[in-house]
Order: C-alpha cells, then sequence, then structure tokens
C-alpha cells in the first residue's frame, strides 16, 4: 500500500504538468497582435499586405506586430512592425450583433514572410463538427492586468454541433455564418484574454472568435465567425482596394 501510495505521488506532479491540448508560448507564424491606444486584438495574416481580424475590435493608433511572443517584452527579436492604410468592416457587421463580425486590415507596405511570419491558408469548403482547431491568443496576469498581456496560449479544441451551441448561448440566433467551438458550456471563473482569436483547423482558418462567455484557455464554448461564409467579400475586398 505505501509503495502505491508512493508511486502515486511521485507522478502526481508529471500527470498535472502534461495537457495535449494547451500548448504554451508557442507563435503561430500567422498570427498578428493588433496594439492600440484601447484594447489589442488579435489578427491573422492572410496576404502579404492583408490582416483579418473582427469588426468589433476598436483600434486607435493602431501597430500592426508580427511575429511577437510576448506583447510586454520589448526587447523581443524577430518582431516586424508595419503601417496600415485602411480598415474595412463588413458591409453588415453592427455594433448591436455578433453576425458578420469580421474586418480586414491592409497594410501600408508587404510583410517579409520568414521562420516568424507566414501567411495562413483560407478555406475552399465548409469544415465539419468534430474537427479539431487550434484557438490561440495572449492572455492577461491576473495578479498585474495593467501591463500588456505576457502569456500566449493555444488551445486545441474542436467544432460542436449547433444543439450543443444553443445549450450553452440559449440566448443568442446560432446563424449558418457562425462556427462554435469548446468543451465546456456555461459561464466559468473570469480571466482576461485579448480579443477576436483565431479558430485555425488544419492549417486553415475556420473562425474568427466573436463571442465567448469564459475563457479561450479553459475551452468554454465560444462563438466564432464562420469564414468560408465571408470568402467571397474577402476576395472582393483585396482585389478592390
Amino acid at each position: 500500500m505505501k509503495f502505491i501510495l508512493f508511486w502515486a505521488l511521485l507522478n502526481l506532479p508529471v500527470a498535472l504538468a502534461f495537457d495535449p491540448d494547451y500548448l504554451n508560448g508557442i507563435t503561430p507564424p500567422y498570427l498578428v497582435y493588433l496594439k492600440s491606444d484601447y484594447l489589442p486584438c488579435v489578427g491573422v495574416l492572410i496576404h502579404p499586405l492583408w490582416v483579418i481580424t473582427a469588426a468589433h475590435c476598436n483600434l486607435p493608433k493602431l501597430q500592426v506586430m508580427l511575429g511577437i511572443t510576448n506583447p510586454s517584452n520589448d526587447n523581443e527579436k524577430n518582431i516586424q512592425v508595419v503601417g496600415h492604410v485602411k480598415m474595412i468592416h463588413h458591409p453588415y457587421f453592427s455594433i448591436t450583433s455578433i453576425e458578420h463580425d469580421l474586418m480586414l486590415i491592409k497594410l501600408r507596405e508587404s510583410v517579409e514572410l520568414n521562420d516568424y511570419v507566414q501567411l495562413v491558408n483560407l478555406p475552399e469548403e465548409p469544415v465539419h463538427e468534430e474537427t479539431m482547431c487550434m484557438v490561440s491568443t495572449w492572455a492577461y496576469n491576473l495578479c498585474d492586468d495593467s501591463k500588456g498581456p505576457d502569456s500566449l496560449q493555444n488551445v486545441n479544441i474542436s467544432i460542436i454541433y449547433r444543439s450543443e451551441c444553443l445549450e450553452a448561448y440559449k440566448t443568442y440566433r446560432i446563424q449558418e455564418s457562425m462556427l462554435c467551438l469548446g468543451i465546456v458550456p456555461g459561464r466559468r471563473l473570469p480571466c482576461k484574454e485579448v480579443t477576436a482569436a483565431p479558430a485555425v483547423c488544419n492549417g486553415v482558418l475556420q473562425g474568427i472568435l466573436t463571442f465567448l462567455d469564459g475563457c479561450v484557455l479553459r475551452a468554454d464554448v465560444g462563438i466564432y465567425t464562420r469564414i468560408f461564409k465571408y470568402m467571397s467579400w474577402i476576395r472582393n475586398t483585396m482585389d478592390n482596394f
């Protein structure tokens, strides 16, 4: 009995530390940090001149930062900071709704693609429920959230069925233009994360977080804009601006 207890205690830290669905500190090369005089947002590089994010992001005096892991570290290397010339909201977006929550940002100059900065693929076909995706964002230190976010987090979670999403968000209309990802429905303990986290499934950008009652890190169910439904608008905007 003593041997069994000793073996369990010896292995407990390993069991608690290992989480195959949580990868800390690995920056996906398509991830963009959108710094502003208000709150930051997460963006995704879809073209050397274009970043996509959520339309609900309010980004005065925007700085587009690529290749970044810790926004609180002023000495980080391999970062590219570029200006922008346009922020284009989806024409049907309204601040009173979570529908059509997309925005394209045209950069002032093409970014340099390298080991730290790469494009993400855009969808050519719909993604299906139960597909595993990686959702990425930055979190704040709750002990001192006066500083910028300093913890990059990537969480592997799957797309859930609409019925499960409705169970988590009974007062919301979950449209065909939306995806839901996560594991745990309902409200959880508070946290502070950078908004507009992308969901990338098998290397393809399939969603951008529009609403979440909880935390990405804890795999709470979130509502995402379904990128595939907006590919015509994305392509037309990039071709005409």
